[in-house]
């Protein structure tokens, strides 16, 4: 669409076309004199100096099933209310901009900012995206954002394949050392949503990369997103909690759009500078080290070593370990009863799971709690052998044998189960009318970081997510472009089956 003889695509790209020349790779940047060097500094180095040759085998096939399993828990998250609550707000509140598409909604575009705010809260709608440690949902708030900008470059200068894997990899790396300068972040957090802090930075970060922002412009752009970041954790468990993957990723966007503008912020944001808070207002026990040059030092990026847990069903993460405790407590049940379980065969349900208040639910009465609930996905799957994401329907919510289980479910907080993703175990006990104790116990559950989905499991659980609203052949497309995304010489083929 025209306005007065330039397209809106073009207007966007005039905003960086200073910071970027169209004529070169995406990736194709000349190395500024270096100022005096700090931990923010650093970072601006990292990101504008990262290239496609140091990407190995295994953190390019690692990031491209991240993108995959992204895509589909996006488009699956399409389907779900507060999507539309966020789609319509954003139709009915700005004046209609249509650059970027919109996961699930064919002909339906927006600026690419709002583009990247409600694929966002897509991706984080039903709780189903990926989890790293320490604890937070990389992917979507990094990916949303980079689809967005791709969209907003000409048709003639769309990024690499390899230009996007590259710079999706720079957003997830910012925000796993981030996290890593902090003991606190490593445990299931308190105070503030990880994502809504360094989900923003690493959004930040990508799209600084993929703009080819120059050193200082990817410094700014990490100081200009860490005062858009952050969300506390009472709205966890409510529609308002997938807002903070969404925001995550517009803002992080924004703040390398006003970067590549010139706008100048802190150059000590990630430094531990004694009386200022810079980034440690997020962390209090905040210890950040230098990233050390490309030039000087061979790079070994996190996921290399740190893979990237993939959920079978739509709940919070540490649902998983107390679901498959909880299966195989039902699978005994069966096999002891014969046919479905009955609540009154059942007099008590002991859980020993970490203490956490915010997932320690005893009676949800929305999907968003029942998520959040120790107690609910125990007794679901202590009922189905399994969990889902019809077990979050209101019906299965309101089920009277659900409820009746859940009235007799008692909880312990073990000294040696802490909250911590990487170490926490769940242990279900059922106690039976007849005197008999069934025990399950999971350390470590199909879909964690060390026992992986299998490529077939992670494209099985894609084409179920995806196919809620695209056709068979589009999806398999999808899953083809994705898989040969670093071999694209430009990312049409994905965004083509996306639009």
């Amino acid at each position: 669409m025209e306005l007065g003889g330039v397209t809106r695509s073009t207007r966007y790209l005039s905003a960086i076309s200073a910071a970027r020349g169209l004529h070169k790779s995406a990736l194709d940047v000349v190395e500024r004199p270096a100022p005096e060097e700090t931990v923010t500094s650093s970072f601006g180095r990292f990101i504008q100096s990262v290239q496609p040759r140091h990407l190995s085998p295994t953190v390019l096939q690692r990031s491209k099933r991240m993108v995959l399993d992204s895509i589909g828990v996006g488009l699956l998250g399409s389907t779900t209310d507060v999507f539309e609550l966020a789609l319509q707000h954003c139709q009915h509140m700005y004046a209609p901009d249509d650059v970027s598409f919109v996961y699930g909604r064919q002909g339906v575009k927006l600026s690419p900012t709002l583009a990247a705010f409600v694929n966002g809260v897509a991706a984080h709608s039903m709780d189903f995206d990926d989890t790293w440690h320490p604890a937070t949902h990389p992917s979507g708030a990094v990916l949303p954002a980079l689809l967005a900008i791709s969209d907003m470059f000409h048709n003639n200068s769309k990024p690499s394949g390899l230009d996007f894997l590259t710079a999706f990899n720079v957003g997830i790396e910012i925000q796993g050392w981030l996290m890593r300068f902090s003991n606190e972040a490593h445990n299931i957090p308190k105070r503030f949503h990880p994502p809504s802090v360094v989900g923003t930075m690493g959004s930040a970060a990508a799209c600084a990369r993929l703009l080819s922002l120059d050193r200082n412009q990817c410094s700014n752009a990490l100081a200009i997103a860490a005062s858009l970041a952050g969300a506390p954790m009472a709205n966890a468990a409510t529609q308002s909690k997938p807002l903070h993957i969404g925001n995550a990723s517009r803002l992080g966007l924004e703040a390398a759009l006003l970067a590549s503008r010139g706008l100048e912020a802190s150059p000590l944001v990630l430094d531990a500078v004694p009386g200022v808070a810079g980034f440690s207002a997020f962390y209090e026990d905040y210890a950040p080290n230098p990233i050390a040059s490309l030039e000087e030092h061979e790079h070994s990026f996190l996921i290399e070593t740190q893979d990237i847990a993939f959920k079978r069903f739509p709940a919070h993460l540490g649902m998983h370990w107390i679901a498959d405790a909880a299966t195989v407590v039902h699978k005994t049940l069966v096999g002891l009863k014969g046919g479905s379980v009955s609540p009154n065969l059942v007099q008590e349900i002991l859980l020993r799971v970490p203490l956490s208040k915010y997932i320690n639910r005893p009676f949800p009465e929305t999907e968003h709690q029942a998520r959040h609930s120790f107690q609910f996905n125990a007794c679901t799957a202590l009922l189905d052998g399994e969990v889902t994401v019809q077990s979050f329907h209101t019906e299965a919510l309101q089920r009277p044998e659900l409820l009746a289980l859940l009235s007799r479910v008692r909880v312990e907080h073990p000294h040696d189960n802490p909250a911590n993703f990487n170490i926490m175990y769940g242990e279900v006990e059922v106690t039976l009318v007849s005197g008999d104790v069934l025990r399950g116990r999971c350390d470590t559950f199909y879909g964690h970081w060390r026992n992986p989905l299998s490529q077939e499991s992670l494209q099985k659980k894609f084409r179920s997510n995806a196919g809620a609203v695209l056709s068979n052949e589009r999806v398999e497309r999808l899953i083809e472009a994705v898989e040969g995304l670093d071999h694209l010489d430009d990312c049409k083929p994905l965004l083509a089956q996306l639009q």
